[in-house]
């Protein structure tokens, strides 16, 4: 009954967090907690304050906001331009590099597609390349930057799954590598096709550019030796880079008056604002569902046909595809990964390697017909037709699922990157006797053997883990 009400209310206008509220409630009195239901959500919206990882999320945002509005896209552009323009299908190329730059600093490829649209699509088309293959580029190229450092969705991923971040941002750059570098292959191939004009290579060119982004230049560099190498974590980083890009872009190049940051600021927390709303709230669905056991009932519904781990990956991808064009990548994160995180490890998949599947089909969610939130985004800026963007992005969508296929079955372009300690499934503090290693079940390439692990404490232990911070389910 409670399902029922949740899924007519989602299908209406009612916003998310309601239907979280709602479902919580429900799910509470049919366990018997109808003296608590909304204490128990109070308790879960209040556990946030512990999870110390949050704290990178606004400021991420903040910064990644100041350099969307700032002349730093165009003075990057401009620079990448210097370098590759010269290659075949050269400002394609800058084209896809520069959204997903853009999207990794700012978590939403929307935002991408608002700030640099205006400049990347009509310089694609005085250049000669075709509208739809101009289109897809901008729409779809960029969509993917959500597996690179800082990219909100790869932290609040971390919160939510108990993965560590700096894991999660080392696994995602092969793999983002390779979708770049996929993406610009074809890209080289339409310039080709199209006989669009190569600009030539001129050091004055690249000089003055990379002069004029003297400032902008040193913020990535800083950003992946710093997260990368270890030299601090992720909420250190987020303060550095947000200071700094407030002081170069509002002090020093003066690209943002001073009162416009009120503005930009609202903007960026508006968005942190509904992710923590329905982080919050989730997390009461997720301790309900916990005591409900219908992680355990799902398992149960699921394994008899899915007795292979490739069956179970292919449905999977079929499903987070269409979660990512139905649902915001924040909401499907908090909605969806504590529901498949135990399932997969039974399966013997990395943790690591789920979040770059996840986050991999979300990212193509996107931009895929018929609702993907880029498509409407994408229709708004350039008014264009919906169906043009449809056309415009079907050939990236297919270079994005053959990537989708390699990355999903080929989990050490993943987890080769890690270091041994992190084949160590996160642990309760509270019972030493469940302590598992992922290494244990099954080596992470193979499904467990039956014998050695018996299913229900397996899936007790990761009841226990999805439980965040030791949460009471049940408050007194």
């Amino acid at each position: 009954m409670s399902g029922i009400v949740s899924v007519i209310l989602a299908l209406g206008t009612v916003p998310l967090f309601v239907v979280m509220v709602v479902s919580a409630v429900l799910l509470s009195v049919a366990l018997g907690q109808d003296e608590v239901p909304f204490g128990s959500i109070v308790i879960s919206v209040n556990s946030l304050a512990k999870m110390q990882l949050l704290e990178a999320l606004p400021l991420f945002a903040f910064g990644g906001y100041l350099l969307a509005y700032s002349g730093a896209p165009n003075r990057l552009v401009r620079l990448s331009n210097a370098v590759l323009g010269g290659l075949p299908g050269g400002l394609a190329i800058v084209a896809i590099i520069g959204c997903t730059f853009l999207t990794a600093l700012t978590g939403a490829s929307g935002v991408t597609i608002v700030a640099l649209g205006g400049l990347l699509l009509p310089a694609l088309l005085k250049q000669g390349y075709p509208e739809n293959f101009s289109l897809g580029t901008i729409t779809a190229g960029g969509s993917l930057g959500v597996l690179f450092a800082p990219s909100l969705p790869i932290i609040l991923y971390g919160v939510v799954s108990g993965v560590s971040t700096d894991d999660l941002f080392k696994a995602g750059v092969i793999p983002g590598l390779l979708i770049i570098a996929t993406l610009s292959v074809y890209a080289a191939i339409r310039g080709v096709q199209c006989k669009v004009p190569r600009q030539a290579f001129s050091w004055r060119e690249l000089g003055g550019a990379l002069w004029e982004a003297k400032w902008e230049i040193p913020l990535p560099i800083f950003l992946v030796i710093g997260i990368y190498r270890g030299v601090f974590v992720v909420s250190e980083a987020a303060v550095i880079a947000t200071a700094y890009i407030f002081i170069i872009e509002v002090i020093i190049q003066r690209d943002i008056k001073w009162g416009r940051i009120g503005a930009i600021a609202r903007e960026s927390m508006v968005l942190i604002g509904g992710i923590l709303i329905i982080l919050g709230t989730t997390l009461a669905v997720n301790n309900a569902i916990i005591d409900a056991e219908i992680t355990k009932e799902m398992f149960a519904r699921v394994k008899p046909y899915m007795e292979s781990k490739i069956t179970f990956l292919l449905c999977l991808n079929v499903f987070l595809l269409i979660v990512g064009c139905m649902i915001d990548i924040y909401a499907a994160v908090v909605l969806v990964v504590p529901l498949i995180l135990p399932i997969a490890a039974y399966y013997g998949i990395h943790p690591v390697h789920l979040g770059i599947i996840f986050l991999t089909n979300l990212g193509i969610g996107y931009a895929t017909p018929p609702v993907g939130m880029n498509l409407f985004i994408a229709t708004v800026r350039f008014s264009k037709p919906i169906l043009k963007l449809y056309w415009a992005c079907i050939p990236f969508i297919l270079l994005l699922l053959v990537m989708l296929a390699v990355i999903t079955y080929c989990p050490a372009l993943s987890t080769c990157v890690l270091d041994d300690s992190s084949v160590q499934a996160p642990l309760p503090e509270d019972d030493p006797d469940e302590l598992l290693e992922i290494e244990d079940l099954g080596d992470l390439d193979e499904p467990l053997d039956k014998e050695e692990v018996d299913e229900s404490e397996y899936l007790e232990y990761f009841d226990d883990l999805l439980d965040l911070d030791g949460l009471d389910k049940k408050p007194q």
